[in-house]
Order: structure tokens, then C-alpha cells, then sequence
């Protein structure tokens, strides 16, 4: 289907977990963890002002990432909407503080910086008690979820898809799903609609409408596609440090490479990688994880666009190394080199090393490094069964974490 091929040409995701929780500083789920009241929680409304919440500045920051779609929570578990939820409820930013429907805000900048929209929308719901409630309540509870759904796909153009998350909180319900995703192909028919499996049931298939399998917090691994009633793309998200929403005194931060690795990781068997940021209370990102992604972006930036169209080919590489098909060429990607100097400098020293790939459908007749077109020395044998990369360690003063070679075939 072209939406689950443009989907999966984006190849990089901006998550953005932002909310009431937000001004707490203590994770998406402070509420529930604190056993706060819903009377409680709802006074937090009268500080949400979103002073710093830069819809556009956000945009371009994640261009600049490299992503090319970036989701964002247009309702939590807790209830409360960033949008206007048009009389179906008072609970959301424009009867907060802020005065503004920042949803309308988010849309707007993507779309000026050429990003697609998507928009979370939560299926468990804290003020309906949705998880535990009868019957009856849960079924006025889903009128009441369409219905909010419905607001979104009407009121804000094109966007690239709805990504919901909760359905796990009540495994053996009847979600009604085929009335939502059916009045979402009304509205939205090219949204990509996906529905977050969670931790428990990473990469699993479900309704047919829905179009990607979820690999929440952990690496995505090769579909077995025999047997699906369509082609799925898949997706990874995970956060940047052990929270979604901002965690104030969460200091166990992903590295710059770690993400990387992730991202190539994900690359690697045609998945997309969805970082997650949780923006502060006033609705700034933060420092660390503006810079994380910056660099994300010059290293995404050196691979071209290998990185959204090349797909997956099946080799035998060593370690973590893998191969990507594209149009005219094979992209080889590197890792654990090391780093070239003297001893005393260089903890990592050394780095010369051969890297054996079997199973290249085709002969090579020349190589790159795609970082700074440096020619790459290789062996093969005649019938392409075996290609051997020299791969040297970086330079003193680089470190690209992977790396990325071009091989050309032989016409």
C-alpha cells in the first residue's frame, strides 16, 4: 500500500510526550504512581500555560534530527486533550491556562517544515477508569474515545497517521476498532493508523486496518510475514532516558551513539525508529536531548538518503554489521571500528580489519565511504559467494560510530 511505503521511506521519528504530567517533572505516569485524584490532578490545568512551547522551533529542530514524522500526545492516560475538544469535554488546553489549541500549533509547523503530523491519541483513560469499569461505562466510554477521534481527523487537514496506545489495559474487551478505524478511513484514508501492542507483545499483528507492528522500549526483530492478510511495516519507540514525559531527576540518558546504533539497528530489517523526547513543563526541549538529536542529524546527514530508501538484504555479515539494497548499489554498514593513533592517545587503537560478507547477489566493482568518498579496498571471489571490506579505523579526530561503505555492482 503506498501510505506503508511512504511510512517506511520516513525511517526516523520524533516522539513528543507532553502534558499536565509535564509540569510534575516525574514521568507520564505520576498520577497513577502518586494515587492522585482526578479532582486533584485537574488543578494542574490552572498552571499549564505552555509559555515555551515553540511548535515551529520543535518542527525545525526535528529536521534538523532527520526525522521525517513526529508524533505527538494529543491525549494521555490522564485525559486531558491538547486540542479543542469542541464541547465533549473542558479537560483540554484551550480551557487550561495555556488558552490555545496547540494540537492546531503542532500540525501547522510540521507541515511548514515539510514533517508529517501523527497524532497519539490514548485508549485507557485515568477519569473513565476505562481499564476496570462495567460494561455499560465502557461502551459510553468508547462513543465518547470515537467521538474525541473524530474531532482530530475533521479539524486539522492531512495528517500522516493516528498512533493509539492502551488496549493492552483491558486485553479481552471488545475495543470496537472496526468502527474507529473505519470512520478514520473516511476522514484520513491515507493515514497510516497504528495501535501500540506494548512491552508484552512487541511485533505483533492485530486488527486489519491497522498498518505497522509496535516494538515498544526494545529492538525490533526480522517479521515472519507467511501468513499475514497484508504487508506491515514495523516501528520501534523507545525514550531517551527511562521516562516518556520529562523526567526531572532522570539522569540515565541515551548517548548520541546509542541512538545511532538504534536507528541502524532498526534500518537494518526495514523498521522505523521512534525517539521519544518529553518536552519541560513550560514546553521547551530540553538541552541534552536537543543536542542528542542534533547529532543524530549530522550523522544522518553523511549517510545522504541511505538511511529512509535503502532496504533490507539478506547477508551473512560479522557482528552486528548488515547490508542495505538500494537503487544501483549495496550500503555496507560498519560498526566497532576503532580508532587509528598512537597508543598512548588513542584507547581504541588499532582498527584495521576485514569484514567477509556472503551471499552479495552480484559482483562489486568499486567502493566508497560515503562519509568522505574515500575509496574502500575489498576482495571477492569470482562467483560473488564471498566479498571481503578492508575497513580501516577512523582517523584521530573522528569517530562516526557506524559507518557506511557504497558498493557498486558490477553491470
Amino acid at each position: 500500500m503506498p501510505r506503508i511505503a511512504r511510512f517506511e521511506r520516513y525511517g526516523f521519528g520524533l516522539f513528543l510526550h507532553w502534558g499536565l504530567y509535564s509540569l510534575l517533572g516525574q514521568g507520564e505516569w505520576v498520577q497513577h504512581f502518586r494515587q492522585m485524584s482526578v479532582s486533584e490532578y485537574e488543578r494542574l490545568a490552572e498552571d499549564f500555560r505552555a509559555k515555551e512551547f515553540d511548535a515551529a522551533a520543535i518542527a525545525r529542530l526535528a529536521r534538523e534530527a532527520g526525522a521525517r514524522y513526529v508524533v505527538f500526545t494529543t491525549r494521555h492516560h490522564d485525559g486531558f486533550s491538547l486540542y479543542d475538544t469542541r464541547g465533549l469535554s473542558d479537560f483540554d488546553a484551550p480551557h487550561s491556562a495555556a488558552g490555545r489549541d496547540l494540537v492546531a500549533e503542532f500540525v501547522e509547523a510540521c507541515r511548514s517544515e515539510g514533517l508529517s503530523p501523527f497524532l497519539y491519541h490514548t485508549t485507557l483513560d485515568w477519569r473513565w477508569n476505562s481499564a476496570d469499569c462495567d460494561e455499560r461505562q465502557f461502551n459510553d466510554y468508547l462513543d465518547y474515545v470515537n467521538a474525541s477521534v473524530e474531532i482530530l481527523c475533521r479539524n486539522y487537514g492531512e495528517i500522516g497517521g493516528l498512533w493509539f496506545d492502551g488496549n493492552w489495559s483491558r486485553k479481552q474487551a471488545d475495543w470496537q476498532e472496526d468502527r474507529l478505524y473505519a470512520m478514520i478511513r473516511k476522514h484520513q484514508p491515507e493515514a497510516m493508523i497504528i495501535n501500540n501492542t506494548g512491552m508484552g507483545a512487541r511485533g505483533r499483528t492485530g486488527h486489519p486496518e491497522l498498518d505497522s507492528t509496535t516494538f515498544e522500549q526494545d529492538l525490533p526483530v526480522a517479521p515472519n510475514r507467511a501468513g499475514w492478510p497484508k504487508y506491515l511495516a514495523g516501528e520501534m519507540c523507545e525514550t531517551m532516558n527511562g521516562h516518556w514525559g520529562v523526567g526531572n531527576e532522570d539522569f540515565r540518558f541515551k548517548s548520541p551513539a546509542e541512538v545511532i546504533e538504534h536507528l541502524c539497528a532498526c534500518r537494518r530489517i526495514g523498521a522505523n525508529y521512534l525517539l521519544n523526547v518529553g518536552p519541560t513543563a513550560s514546553g521547551r526541549i530540553p538541552d541534552y536531548e536537543a543536542a542528542v538529536l542534533r547529532l543524530a542529524g549530522q550523522w544522518i546527514q553523511r549517510t545522504g538518503r541511505v538511511i529512509y530508501d535503502a532496504r533490507p538484504l539478506e547477508t551473512g555479515c560479522v557482528g552486528r554489521d548488515f547490508v542495505l539494497q538500494g537503487d544501483g548499489a549495496y550500503y555496507y554498514f560498519a560498526f566497532d571500528l576503532s580508532r587509528r593513533g598512537d597508543a598512548h592517545v588513542v584507547t581504541r587503537g588499532g582498527g584495521n580489519g576485514l569484514r567477509p560478507v556472503e551471499g552479495l547477489p552480484r559482483r562489486i566493482r568499486a567502493a566508497r565511504w560515503i562519509d568522505n568518498g574515500e575509496t574502500a579496498r575489498f576482495a571477492q571471489s569470482p562467483d560473488a559467494a564471498l566479498f571481503v571490506l578492508h575497513c580501516l579505523g577512523y582517523d584521530y579526530g573522528s569517530d562516526l560510530v557506524v559507518r557506511v561503505a557504497e558498493l557498486i555492482p558490477e553491470d
